[in-house]
């Protein structure tokens, strides 16, 4: 899933300076599992923001409203016409759910960003969340019993470790599993250690033309087409 945690106070406040009438908007996928924008985080925001301005002797109306996804244009159609009363929407959802909003309203909302998107990640347990892919388009999770170099090594390494692990933590921060001990460990115990000999190609970072699109076939039968070009 994606990862992100809300922006300082201080920042969202500078942003909404310009700004009366305020929606803040969550999304109710990633980043309400993460605990940084879903409703729940958009109330307490909405509140906080409002406190805080009204402390500063510079009151604003802030409302809150969470919708299921910001990046699915059908969800934010359902409340298109709750989003015109407001100067500026604050956008509680991941960069892709910021920018995906701003585009299906037009371009003639102001969208702010209320967090900061990280990685994608997993739950590692309650309120903890770490990085486990990078998203390069060249998955090699295959070649290496399911641990991916490119995110698990701080250096993206391929071909085995750098000289500076030490007791199987990582030169560049000791408190974090060396990537490549992390490798050798689940290859030996899937009785793969084999797979080590191989040496591999720099990794294709062309992979993924930025920005990337896909495009499933599935979706562009003629018939499919002819109904959506109908409409």
């Amino acid at each position: 899933m994606i990862v992100a945690k809300r922006k300082p106070i201080d920042e969202i406040k500078e942003m909404l300076k310009p700004y009366q009438k305020i929606l803040v908007l969550g999304c109710g996928s990633c980043v309400a599992i993460c605990m940084a924008g879903g409703e729940k985080e958009a109330g307490l925001l909405a509140t906080e923001l409002a406190m805080a301005f009204e402390l500063d002797k510079t009151p604003k109306q802030i409302d809150n409203l969470t919708i299921l996804r910001q990046c699915d244009k059908e969800y934010i159609e359902e409340v298109k016409d709750k989003l015109k009363g407001y100067d500026a929407i604050l956008s509680i959802a991941c960069g892709v759910g910021v920018q995906y909003t701003a585009e299906a309203l037009g371009g003639e909302k102001i969208l702010l960003p209320g967090l900061n998107t990280t990685f994608l990640g997993a739950t590692v347990e309650a309120g903890t969340w770490a990085e486990r892919c990078r998203a390069c388009g060249d998955c090699v999770l295959a070649e290496y019993g399911g641990v991916c170099p490119i995110t698990m090594c701080s250096k993206s390494l391929m071909n085995g470790p750098c000289g500076g692990h030490e007791k199987g933590k990582c030169e560049v921060d000791r408190n974090r599993d060396c990537g490549w001990v992390l490798i050798y460990e689940r290859l030996k115990k899937l009785n793969k250690l084999e797979l080590l000999t191989a040496i591999h190609k720099p990794k294709n970072y062309g992979a993924v033309k930025r920005p990337d699109k896909i495009v499933h076939e599935a979706y562009q039968t003629p018939q499919i087409t002819q109904i959506k070009e109908a409409k």
